[in-house]
């Protein structure tokens, strides 16, 4: 049972505080005084300390002090009023785990206490996962499973693709894959369709042979042919134009490429793993990608969420940027305040884990104090308009005319097309059948509307 150990002056904080976290089932034992604290210490073992700042005689902030020199790995929680945000700060500088302003309500300080009493569980989950895979940070129930997948089709020569937004880490998942595979001690070679021109596009991925174009003034061996035996990661494969989806499709059929202006064909042995942020079965049915080359490149399909979706990551993210930047950018920043942690947990980041490192970042290049404070933050504003969702007793509907044992019985999936189905058709309903509002009543794009409005067959 976890022990914790309250010093506060006043009594009826010292009562309450015990009450409190004896339901919670923590073990709890009180001071009056920093005296009295620093006695106790000597007798009992303690997981935690809860001590107010000001109190007669020694202070809190001493008795931190005293703490830290005798037992430097104790964490230790301190309670300060609205009126001495200075101290609080000095209290993070001197190793205080965290601090609690009063008035506080009640889900605030076991946040904290949780947070502080299962520390070295999550510094050794973290360190766990980063061994494992390098730069991919997460204990949620999403990357877990993403892991497990890592595992278990590394060692294939399956060719993955990779969905999920801007931002959220699609080229560390393909790195990981590559670094458990049989051919890790092969050349990895990231291609970024997004940013070679049109025209260059099939010398750079299948090289050209000298005089074969204006500018060609000697042989290139092109990127695919140098990650011959290795893997090729091909970021932002829906910008590809048809041509160029034509000739890959033959590399991946034939395991060969032909270089611009040569009559040669090459032998080439690569693990294809590409990556988009967009919806590829709406380019399909747009006509904008092959769906053959679809296929063979969604052998094993993977979708990394995006940050909002995996809130529980984010104190591990803080934490890794944290350290990261305090180091590149010589500052001994590294904590961040439980307020200010709680900024960052009810953001979104449209812009997700590159977010929120930039986030990091700045904060720690202009933090003043060894601690990220609130006021250290800059987000991007989020507005949200009332009018633009739908209520929640719209999603009410479909379930009105379901019977529940209906429900279970054919399904989640059953269910969750269904209810997609039933919510595009009341979109339209409320925008008077307009595709582009109902779009943006649904938070979809219209591309995607359009297509699951084809694909369900809704008039």
């Amino acid at each position: 049972m976890t022990t914790i150990l309250v010093v506060d002056d006043e009594k009826s904080m010292r009562d309450f505080l015990k009450i409190l976290l004896k339901k919670e089932g923590y073990s709890v034992e009180t001071g009056s005084n920093a005296d009295d604290a620093l006695l106790k210490l000597q007798q009992n073992s303690f997981d935690l300390i809860i001590s107010d700042i000001r109190m007669p005689g020694i202070s809190g902030l001493e008795l931190l002090s005293n703490v830290k020199e005798s037992y430097p790995e104790m964490p230790v929680i301190m309670i300060t009023a609205f009126a001495s945000p200075d101290d609080a700060v000095t209290a993070m500088k001197n190793g205080a785990f965290d601090y609690i302003s009063k008035p506080f309500n009640v889900d605030e300080i076991k946040s904290v206490i949780e947070s502080a009493t299962s520390q070295k569980e999550k510094t050794h989950s973290r360190e766990q996962l980063s061994d494992s895979f390098p730069g991919i940070i997460g204990r949620s129930r999403e990357m877990l499973k993403i892991f497990d997948l890592i595992r278990r089709i590394a060692p294939t020569p399956a060719n993955v693709l990779i969905y999920g937004e801007s931002g959220t880490g699609k080229e560390l998942v393909a790195k990981a894959i590559h670094m458990n595979s049989k051919v890790e001690s092969q050349y990895f070679i990231p291609i970024n369709c997004s940013a070679i021109p049109e025209e260059l596009m099939e010398s750079e991925l299948f090289g050209h042979v000298k005089g074969s174009f204006t500018g060609a003034i000697g042989d290139k061996s092109g990127l695919f042919m140098e990650a011959d035996k290795g893997t090729a990661f091909l970021d932002e494969i829906g910008e590809l134009t048809p041509i160029i989806q034509t000739k890959l499709l033959r590399v991946l059929q034939e395991r060969e490429i032909k270089p611009v202006g040569s009559s040669t064909i090459k032998p080439i042995n690569v693990r294809i793993i590409a990556a988009t942020n967009r919806i590829l079965e709406e380019e399909i049915v747009a006509g904008r990608f092959r769906e053959d080359l679809f296929y063979r490149l969604a052998v094993v399909p993977i979708r990394v969420p995006p940050l909002r979706e995996r809130k529980s990551d984010v104190p591990l993210l803080v934490d890794f940027f944290l350290k990261k930047y305090s180091r590149l950018l010589g500052k001994e920043v590294q904590k961040i305040s439980s307020y200010a942690l709680q900024v960052l947990m009810n953001y979104d980041f449209p812009g997700n884990v590159r977010e929120l490192e930039n986030i990091i970042e700045r904060g720690v290049a202009l933090a003043g104090t060894n601690i990220i404070l609130p006021e250290s933050l800059t987000l991007t504003p989020q507005p949200r308009g009332q009018q633009n969702t739908i209520e929640n007793n719209d999603l009410e509907l479909f379930l009105a005319v379901h019977n529940e044992q209906e429900l279970f019985d054919t399904g989640l999936d059953y269910v969750m097309t269904r209810l997609e189905k039933r919510l595009i058709q009341h979109a339209l309903e409320k925008t008077s059948n307009s595709k582009m509002k109902a779009a943006d009543l649904l938070q979809v794009s219209f591309r995607s509307l359009r297509y699951k409005i084809k694909k369900y067959g809704i008039g």
